[in-house]
Protein backbone atom coordinates (compact mmCIF):
# COMPACT_ATOMS: atom_id res chain seq x y z
CA UNK A 1 0.00 0.00 0.00
CA UNK A 2 1.09 3.41 -0.96
CA UNK A 3 2.07 5.60 2.31
CA UNK A 4 1.82 9.06 2.60
CA UNK A 5 4.97 10.45 2.01
CA UNK A 6 5.39 8.45 -1.10
CA UNK A 7 2.28 9.98 -2.49
CA UNK A 8 3.22 12.92 -1.98
CA UNK A 9 6.69 13.11 -3.84
CA UNK A 10 4.83 11.27 -6.82
CA UNK A 11 2.33 14.21 -6.57
CA UNK A 12 4.96 17.02 -5.95
CA UNK A 13 6.86 15.55 -9.10
CA UNK A 14 4.02 14.83 -11.09
CA UNK A 15 2.72 18.30 -10.92
CA UNK A 16 6.12 20.68 -11.56
CA UNK A 17 5.34 21.33 -14.90
CA UNK A 18 1.87 21.28 -15.33
CA UNK A 19 1.84 23.54 -18.91
CA UNK A 20 4.41 20.74 -20.56
CA UNK A 21 6.32 17.73 -20.21
CA UNK A 22 9.52 18.05 -19.89
CA UNK A 23 10.54 15.62 -22.67
CA UNK A 24 9.50 17.57 -25.66
CA UNK A 25 11.77 15.54 -28.44
CA UNK A 26 8.87 13.63 -29.07
CA UNK A 27 5.11 15.57 -29.53
CA UNK A 28 2.18 14.32 -27.50
CA UNK A 29 5.32 12.50 -25.15
CA UNK A 30 5.10 13.13 -21.27
CA UNK A 31 7.33 12.07 -19.47
CA UNK A 32 6.59 11.97 -15.35
CA UNK A 33 9.53 11.46 -12.35
CA UNK A 34 8.28 9.55 -8.91
CA UNK A 35 10.24 9.24 -5.78
CA UNK A 36 10.40 6.60 -3.04
CA UNK A 37 12.99 7.61 -0.42
CA UNK A 38 15.84 8.93 -2.37
CA UNK A 39 15.44 7.32 -5.80
CA UNK A 40 14.26 9.71 -8.35
CA UNK A 41 12.37 7.70 -11.21
CA UNK A 42 11.58 8.41 -14.67
CA UNK A 43 8.86 7.06 -16.85
CA UNK A 44 7.29 7.59 -20.05
CA UNK A 45 3.67 8.57 -19.78
CA UNK A 46 0.64 6.79 -22.47
CA UNK A 47 -2.22 9.76 -21.94
CA UNK A 48 -4.45 7.21 -24.61
CA UNK A 49 -3.76 3.77 -22.78
CA UNK A 50 -3.54 5.33 -19.22
CA UNK A 51 -0.35 3.85 -18.56
CA UNK A 52 3.09 4.25 -17.27
CA UNK A 53 6.56 2.39 -18.80
CA UNK A 54 9.37 2.67 -16.12
CA UNK A 55 12.40 3.56 -17.10
CA UNK A 56 16.08 4.70 -15.39
CA UNK A 57 16.29 6.27 -12.01
CA UNK A 58 18.81 8.15 -10.14
CA UNK A 59 19.64 8.45 -6.56
CA UNK A 60 19.96 11.67 -4.42
CA UNK A 61 22.14 12.17 -1.52
CA UNK A 62 18.87 11.85 0.52
CA UNK A 63 15.51 11.38 0.76
CA UNK A 64 13.71 14.03 -1.85
CA UNK A 65 11.44 16.55 -1.11
CA UNK A 66 10.37 18.29 -3.77
CA UNK A 67 11.86 19.10 -7.53
CA UNK A 68 11.11 22.07 -9.99
CA UNK A 69 11.86 22.33 -13.74
CA UNK A 70 14.41 25.07 -15.58
CA UNK A 71 12.14 27.67 -18.06
CA UNK A 72 13.56 25.68 -20.63
CA UNK A 73 12.37 22.71 -19.47
CA UNK A 74 15.81 20.94 -20.18
CA UNK A 75 16.91 20.73 -16.28
CA UNK A 76 15.23 19.87 -13.49
CA UNK A 77 15.98 20.82 -9.76
CA UNK A 78 15.98 18.61 -6.79
CA UNK A 79 15.78 18.88 -3.46
CA UNK A 80 16.48 16.13 -0.67
CA UNK A 81 16.98 16.47 2.80
CA UNK A 82 17.82 13.22 5.74
CA UNK A 83 15.97 15.09 8.23
CA UNK A 84 12.86 13.27 9.20
CA UNK A 85 9.17 15.25 8.39
CA UNK A 86 7.67 17.42 10.70
CA UNK A 87 9.97 18.31 14.09
CA UNK A 88 11.27 14.45 13.70
CA UNK A 89 14.63 13.97 14.58
CA UNK A 90 17.46 16.25 12.30
CA UNK A 91 19.37 15.04 9.40
CA UNK A 92 22.58 16.45 8.10
CA UNK A 93 22.56 16.31 4.31
CA UNK A 94 20.36 18.29 2.98
CA UNK A 95 21.13 19.38 -0.79
CA UNK A 96 19.41 20.62 -4.11
CA UNK A 97 21.11 18.67 -7.37
CA UNK A 98 20.53 19.58 -10.91
CA UNK A 99 19.98 17.30 -13.98
CA UNK A 100 19.85 17.72 -17.38
CA UNK A 101 16.64 15.99 -19.03
CA UNK A 102 16.96 14.22 -22.62
CA UNK A 103 14.93 16.04 -24.61
CA UNK A 104 14.31 12.94 -26.69
CA UNK A 105 13.65 10.38 -24.18
CA UNK A 106 13.17 12.26 -20.66
CA UNK A 107 15.57 10.44 -18.98
CA UNK A 108 17.74 12.27 -15.93
CA UNK A 109 21.34 12.82 -16.12
CA UNK A 110 23.26 14.70 -12.93
CA UNK A 111 24.15 18.38 -14.34
CA UNK A 112 27.26 19.71 -11.77
CA UNK A 113 27.50 19.71 -8.51
CA UNK A 114 24.78 19.64 -5.93
CA UNK A 115 24.51 22.53 -3.68
CA UNK A 116 24.42 21.71 0.24
CA UNK A 117 22.27 23.38 2.63
CA UNK A 118 22.27 24.42 6.14
CA UNK A 119 18.72 22.36 7.21
CA UNK A 120 15.79 20.40 5.56
CA UNK A 121 14.66 22.22 2.36
CA UNK A 122 10.60 21.53 2.37
CA UNK A 123 9.91 22.82 -0.87
CA UNK A 124 11.92 25.05 -4.16
CA UNK A 125 11.17 26.71 -7.00
CA UNK A 126 13.15 28.66 -9.58
CA UNK A 127 12.13 32.50 -10.42
CA UNK A 128 10.34 32.75 -13.67
CA UNK A 129 13.51 32.90 -16.22
CA UNK A 130 14.96 30.36 -14.04
CA UNK A 131 18.36 32.65 -12.96
CA UNK A 132 17.54 31.69 -9.65
CA UNK A 133 16.52 28.77 -6.94
CA UNK A 134 14.48 29.69 -4.06
CA UNK A 135 14.44 27.45 -0.82
CA UNK A 136 11.88 27.12 1.97
CA UNK A 137 13.00 25.37 4.78
CA UNK A 138 10.73 24.68 7.65
CA UNK A 139 12.82 24.10 10.75
CA UNK A 140 13.87 26.15 11.20
CA UNK A 141 11.74 28.57 9.13
CA UNK A 142 13.69 29.98 6.59
CA UNK A 143 13.96 31.77 3.04
CA UNK A 144 17.30 31.36 0.89
CA UNK A 145 18.22 32.10 -2.67
CA UNK A 146 20.69 31.20 -4.72
CA UNK A 147 22.20 31.34 -8.13
CA UNK A 148 21.94 29.23 -11.53
CA UNK A 149 24.82 29.53 -13.99
CA UNK A 150 24.46 30.31 -17.40
CA UNK A 151 24.25 26.63 -18.26
CA UNK A 152 21.72 25.81 -15.64
CA UNK A 153 23.81 24.52 -13.46
CA UNK A 154 23.29 25.76 -9.76
CA UNK A 155 25.80 28.32 -7.95
CA UNK A 156 26.28 30.33 -5.16
CA UNK A 157 23.71 31.66 -2.50
CA UNK A 158 22.67 35.60 -3.16
CA UNK A 159 23.14 37.15 0.28
CA UNK A 160 20.57 38.80 0.97
CA UNK A 161 21.00 42.64 2.05
CA UNK A 162 18.88 42.77 5.46
CA UNK A 163 17.19 40.13 7.64
CA UNK A 164 14.35 38.15 6.06
CA UNK A 165 10.94 37.72 7.71
CA UNK A 166 10.13 34.10 7.30
CA UNK A 167 7.33 33.46 9.92
CA UNK A 168 6.92 30.05 11.67
CA UNK A 169 7.22 27.24 10.20
CA UNK A 170 7.51 27.21 6.11
CA UNK A 171 6.10 25.62 3.83
CA UNK A 172 6.02 27.06 0.62
CA UNK A 173 7.85 29.69 -1.45
CA UNK A 174 6.62 31.13 -5.00
CA UNK A 175 7.61 34.10 -7.91
CA UNK A 176 4.52 36.04 -9.59
CA UNK A 177 4.42 35.53 -13.23
CA UNK A 178 5.94 39.04 -14.08
CA UNK A 179 8.80 37.77 -11.43
CA UNK A 180 8.58 41.01 -9.41
CA UNK A 181 7.21 39.52 -5.77
CA UNK A 182 8.02 36.38 -4.31
CA UNK A 183 5.64 35.07 -1.59
CA UNK A 184 6.65 32.48 0.81
CA UNK A 185 4.18 30.72 2.83
CA UNK A 186 4.31 30.16 6.32
CA UNK A 187 1.90 27.39 8.33
CA UNK A 188 2.40 28.25 12.00
CA UNK A 189 1.78 25.47 14.42
CA UNK A 190 -1.72 24.17 15.98
CA UNK A 191 -1.58 24.48 20.35
CA UNK A 192 -0.25 21.90 21.40
CA UNK A 193 0.84 20.19 25.08
CA UNK A 194 -0.08 23.15 26.78
CA UNK A 195 1.73 25.73 24.00
CA UNK A 196 -0.33 28.10 22.40
CA UNK A 197 -0.88 28.52 18.77
CA UNK A 198 1.84 29.92 16.40
CA UNK A 199 0.10 32.07 14.17
CA UNK A 200 0.71 31.63 9.99
CA UNK A 201 0.97 34.34 7.24
CA UNK A 202 2.08 34.69 3.53
CA UNK A 203 5.23 36.57 3.66
CA UNK A 204 5.25 38.37 0.67
CA UNK A 205 8.40 39.97 -0.87
CA UNK A 206 9.85 42.42 -3.84
CA UNK A 207 11.76 40.13 -5.87
CA UNK A 208 14.50 41.43 -8.21
CA UNK A 209 17.64 39.26 -9.76
CA UNK A 210 18.15 37.32 -6.40
CA UNK A 211 16.88 39.95 -3.90
CA UNK A 212 14.33 39.61 -1.24
CA UNK A 213 13.29 43.54 -0.35
CA UNK A 214 10.74 45.01 1.64
CA UNK A 215 8.80 42.26 3.24
CA UNK A 216 4.78 42.22 4.15
CA UNK A 217 3.04 40.13 6.10
CA UNK A 218 -0.57 38.78 5.10
CA UNK A 219 -1.83 37.42 8.35
CA UNK A 220 -5.68 37.58 8.65
CA UNK A 221 -7.16 37.92 12.61
CA UNK A 222 -3.09 38.14 12.93
CA UNK A 223 -2.79 34.72 11.42
CA UNK A 224 -5.00 33.24 14.11
CA UNK A 225 -6.61 30.45 12.48
CA UNK A 226 -4.87 31.00 9.56
CA UNK A 227 -2.41 27.94 8.90
CA UNK A 228 -1.61 28.12 4.85
CA UNK A 229 0.27 25.09 3.76
CA UNK A 230 0.29 26.25 -0.45
CA UNK A 231 -0.82 28.90 -2.86
CA UNK A 232 -0.64 28.53 -6.65
CA UNK A 233 -1.73 31.60 -9.13
CA UNK A 234 -4.35 31.96 -11.81
CA UNK A 235 -2.93 31.81 -15.13
CA UNK A 236 -4.74 35.18 -16.84
CA UNK A 237 -6.32 36.47 -13.37
CA UNK A 238 -4.88 38.59 -10.48
CA UNK A 239 -6.02 35.59 -8.27
CA UNK A 240 -4.21 33.55 -5.49
CA UNK A 241 -5.27 30.24 -3.99
CA UNK A 242 -3.98 29.17 -0.86
CA UNK A 243 -4.72 26.14 0.92
CA UNK A 244 -5.09 26.59 5.07
CA UNK A 245 -3.34 23.20 6.40
CA UNK A 246 -4.84 23.55 9.75
CA UNK A 247 -8.20 24.72 9.04
CA UNK A 248 -9.33 22.60 5.97
CA UNK A 249 -10.27 25.35 3.88
CA UNK A 250 -9.77 26.93 0.34
CA UNK A 251 -8.68 30.96 0.39
CA UNK A 252 -8.67 33.49 -2.96
CA UNK A 253 -6.69 36.45 -2.71
CA UNK A 254 -6.49 39.04 -5.16
CA UNK A 255 -3.78 41.12 -6.64
CA UNK A 256 -3.67 45.04 -7.20
CA UNK A 257 -0.92 45.75 -9.09
CA UNK A 258 1.81 44.27 -6.86
CA UNK A 259 0.61 43.57 -3.83
CA UNK A 260 -1.26 40.76 -2.40
CA UNK A 261 -4.57 41.54 -0.74
CA UNK A 262 -4.54 41.45 2.82
CA UNK A 263 -7.54 39.32 2.96
CA UNK A 264 -9.34 36.57 1.54
CA UNK A 265 -12.21 37.65 -1.22
CA UNK A 266 -13.63 33.97 -1.15
CA UNK A 267 -13.25 30.92 0.94
CA UNK A 268 -14.26 27.39 0.55
CA UNK A 269 -14.33 24.47 3.02
CA UNK A 270 -12.06 21.34 1.75
CA UNK A 271 -14.23 18.39 3.12
CA UNK A 272 -17.18 17.18 2.96
CA UNK A 273 -18.52 17.48 6.36
CA UNK A 274 -16.36 19.89 8.34
CA UNK A 275 -18.40 19.05 11.28
CA UNK A 276 -17.72 15.73 11.59
CA UNK A 277 -14.18 15.03 11.39
CA UNK A 278 -13.76 11.50 13.01
CA UNK A 279 -9.55 11.76 12.49
CA UNK A 280 -7.39 15.05 12.40
CA UNK A 281 -7.52 16.58 8.85
CA UNK A 282 -4.88 18.42 7.10
CA UNK A 283 -5.24 20.50 3.86
CA UNK A 284 -2.29 19.83 1.18
CA UNK A 285 -1.23 21.27 -2.15
CA UNK A 286 -2.91 23.35 -4.52
CA UNK A 287 -2.32 23.11 -7.87
CA UNK A 288 -4.85 25.70 -10.65
CA UNK A 289 -5.21 24.01 -13.86
CA UNK A 290 -3.46 25.61 -16.92
CA UNK A 291 -6.91 27.08 -18.11
CA UNK A 292 -7.94 28.33 -15.18
CA UNK A 293 -11.32 26.48 -14.74
CA UNK A 294 -10.31 24.16 -12.07
CA UNK A 295 -8.09 24.09 -8.72
CA UNK A 296 -6.77 20.79 -7.61
CA UNK A 297 -6.63 20.38 -3.91
CA UNK A 298 -5.51 17.58 -1.92
CA UNK A 299 -6.71 16.62 1.73
CA UNK A 300 -5.05 14.37 3.90
CA UNK A 301 -5.91 12.16 7.29
CA UNK A 302 -3.45 10.91 10.01
CA UNK A 303 -5.76 7.77 10.50
CA UNK A 304 -7.95 5.63 9.26
CA UNK A 305 -10.96 5.87 12.05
Amino acid sequence: MIDRRTFMSLLATAAVAPRSSFAQGTPGKAALYSSVGPVLTHYDVDVEAAALTKRASVTLPANVQYAWPHASRRYLYVASSSSAPGTGPAGTEHHVSAFRIDPASGALAPHGNAIRLPTRPIHITTDIPSRHVLVAFNNPSALRVYRINGDATLGEEVLQRGPIDAGIYGHQVRVTANNRLAIFVARGNDPAGGKPEDPGALKAFDYKDGFLTNGVSIAPNGGYGFGPRHLDFHPTQPWAYVSLERENKLDMFKFDGDTLAAAPTFRKETLAEPDNKKSRQAAGTVHVHPNGRFVYGVNRADTTT
